[in-house]
C-alpha cells in the first residue's frame, strides 16, 4: 500500500486519497462567482494574466475557468512568450503569477518585442523570491565564474530561473546564454557543435548540473547512430570532449525539488513499482536517475515542467488506444502545483477520446500530512505550506513557499486597482529594476542579451554569430 496521498482522476471524476490531495482536490471546482468577477475585469479593462505552473491549486482553479484569452498558465519561458501574444492580440495591462525573476523577463520580452508601453504587475509589495536563484545572487558564484572566464572557449549557460542583474553581472564576466530545463540539452550540444572545444560553466542549479553530467556520461556510451538521433553533428567523441569540458555551480538548490531525496526514492521503488516516473531536471541525483532509468525503458520522462505534462498526456493517448478499463499510475517528481493543469488536460483527453473506464492516479511523492493549516477555509487546511507545518526531508511539501506568496485575493486588489485606473497605488507592484550599472548600462538591460541570444537559438537553432564571436575571443 502507498504512504504516499494520490489523485485519482477520471472523465469526469476526482478521487482523492490523503489530506494533501483533499486539499489540492478541493481547489479545482471554484466559486462561480469568482470566477465571474475576474472575466469580467479582463474584459472589461483588456488585462491578461501569465501564471507558472506552481501556483497553489485555489488560484489556479480560478484561471483555469477564466480561460483563454485572458489567462495562460505554462512555465517560465512560455508565460514570457505569451505575454508578447497578449499584447499584440490588444492587453493593456499583464499581471505575471510567480517569483519575481518571472515577471522581470515578461518585462524585459516584451520591451524588446516593442511593448514597452504595456504595464506589467506582480502580486506583492514584497519581494517575491526564490531559493535557486538568490543563489546566483552571492558573491560565491561570480568568484565561479571569474575562475571558470580563464578557460579556453568557455560559455556560462545560466538557467532562466534567476535575475535579470544575475544575468548582466555573469554576462560581464563570461559571455553567458539563457536556457530551460526543456532546452538545456540542445543548448549545450548546439554550441558545442559550433565552438571547437568548448567549456560549458552551468549555473546556478546543482542538481540539474549533475544531472546533466550523467544524462552526457549515458549518451556517450550509446552507439553514435543514435547520438546522431539527437543532434547530427555529435558522436560519442564529441560527447565525450563536452562532458570532460563541462563544469556546473555546486552551491545551488530549489528548496523544493531539494526535498526529492533518496528517502523519497526508495519508497517510490518499494510502493510503486509499475508507476510511469517523472522528474523535473531540478531534483536531486537519486530521484533523476530513477526517472532516466525509466525513460529509457519507455516508462518515463525528464525535462521541464512541459515535458511532464506532454508525457502524462502522451500516456492518457495510449491508453485510449487500448480496449477495456485501465489505471495508469504516474509519480510526480516536481511542484505539486502541477496538478491543476494535469486533471484540466486529462479530463478533456479522456472526454475527446469518450473513455470513462480509465483512471490516471497521480501520486505525490510527499508527506500526506503535508499540509497547511487555514481557519478561514471550509476544509481547515490547504496543500503545502504557509510556515513549514507539514514539512519534511522525508517526504516533503512539494509546494514552493514563495510561488504561494501570490494569492487570489492579491489577485482581485491588483485587478481592481488596474480596472479603477489606480496605478500610482501600484508602484511597488511592477517588477522591480536594479540602479546597478555595468560599463554605463544597467544590469538589468545587460541581462536582457543572454535571454534574446536564447531567443535566437530558440528560433533559428544556431547559436548567434556573435555570442560565438565572443567566446572564442574570451571576453564577456
Amino acid at each position: 500500500m502507498s504512504s504516499f496521498p494520490s489523485l485519482t482522476i477520471t472523465r469526469d471524476e476526482l478521487v482523492p486519497l490523503g489530506d494533501f490531495a483533499v486539499a489540492q482536490a478541493s481547489f479545482l471546482h471554484p466559486d462561480d462567482r469568482v470566477v465571474g468577477e475576474l472575466r469580467q475585469l479582463c474584459e472589461a479593462h483588456a488585462i491578461g494574466i501569465v501564471a507558472h505552473f506552481y501556483m497553489d491549486a485555489e488560484l489556479q482553479g480560478v484561471l483555469v475557468r477564466v480561460g483563454a484569452p485572458h489567462t495562460f498558465i505554462a512555465d517560465s519561458l512560455a508565460m514570457s512568450d505569451h505575454a508578447v501574444r497578449m499584447a499584440e492580440a490588444g492587453k493593456r495591462a499583464i499581471l505575471v503569477l510567480g517569483v519575481d525573476f518571472m515577471s522581470e523577463n515578461v518585462r524585459a520580452v516584451l520591451d524588446a518585442a516593442g511593448y514597452a508601453h504595456v504595464p506589467v504587475y506582480r502580486l506583492s509589495d514584497r519581494v517575491i523570491g526564490c531559493s535557486l536563484a538568490e543563489s546566483a545572487e552571492s558573491p560565491h558564484y561570480l568568484e565561479w565564474l571569474r575562475a571558470c572566464s580563464a578557460l579556453p572557449n568557455v560559455l556560462h549557460v545560466v538557467y532562466i530561473n534567476t535575475s535579470l542583474a544575475t544575468k548582466g553581472r555573469a554576462h560581464a564576466v563570461v559571455p553567458t546564454i539563457t536556457c530551460t530545463s526543456s532546452n538545456v540539452l540542445q543548448t549545450l550540444l548546439q554550441a558545442s557543435a559550433q565552438i571547437p572545444d568548448l567549456t560549458v560553466a552551468y549555473g546556478p542549479d546543482t542538481y540539474m548540473g549533475g544531472n546533466l553530467a550523467a544524462l552526457l556520461g549515458s549518451l556517450q556510451t550509446l552507439p553514435d547512430e543514435r547520438i546522431r538521433e539527437l543532434h547530427p553533428d555529435h558522436d560519442r567523441a564529441s560527447i565525450a570532449g563536452l562532458l570532460e569540458r563541462f563544469r556546473y555551480y555546486a552551491q545551488g538548490a530549489c528548496v523544493v525539488h531539494h526535498l526529492f531525496g533518496d528517502d523519497v526514492v526508495r519508497r517510490v521503488r518499494e510502493e510503486h513499482a509499475d508507476a510511469l516516473l517523472t522528474a523535473h531536471l531540478e531534483v536531486p541525483g537519486e530521484m533523476f536517475a530513477l526517472a532516466a532509468d525509466a525513460q529509457r525503458h519507455g516508462r518515463g520522462v525528464v525535462g521541464s515542467t512541459s515535458n511532464i505534462l506532454g508525457f502524462i498526456l502522451d500516456a492518457v493517448a495510449e491508453s485510449a488506444k487500448r480496449p477495456g478499463p485501465q489505471r495508469v499510475p504516474v509519480v510526480l517528481g516536481t511542484e505539486s502545483g502541477m496538478i491543476t493543469s494535469i486533471v484540466t488536460k486529462v479530463q478533456d483527453a479522456l472526454a475527446k477520446a469518450g473513455r470513462d473506464d480509465i483512471a490516471i492516479e497521480i501520486v505525490f511523492p510527499v508527506a500526506s500530512e503535508a499540509v497547511a493549516q487555514a481557519p478561514d477555509s471550509p476544509l481547515q487546511l490547504i496543500p503545502g505550506v504557509a510556515a513549514g507545518e507539514g514539512c519534511s526531508v522525508a517526504g516533503g511539501c512539494a509546494t514552493c513557499p514563495y510561488m504561494k506568496m501570490n494569492s487570489l485575493d492579491a489577485l482581485l486588489d491588483v485587478m481592481r486597482a488596474v480596472a479603477e485606473g489606480r496605478a500610482a497605488q501600484l508602484s511597488a507592484y511592477v517588477p522591480r529594476k536594479s540602479d546597478e550599472r555595468i560599463d554605463g548600462r544597467l544590469a538589468t538591460d545587460v541581462g536582457t542579451e543572454p535571454i534574446l541570444w536564447m531567443r535566437h537559438f530558440q528560433k533559428t537553432k544556431r547559436m548567434p554569430d556573435a555570442l560565438v564571436e565572443r567566446v572564442t575571443r574570451g571576453r564577456g
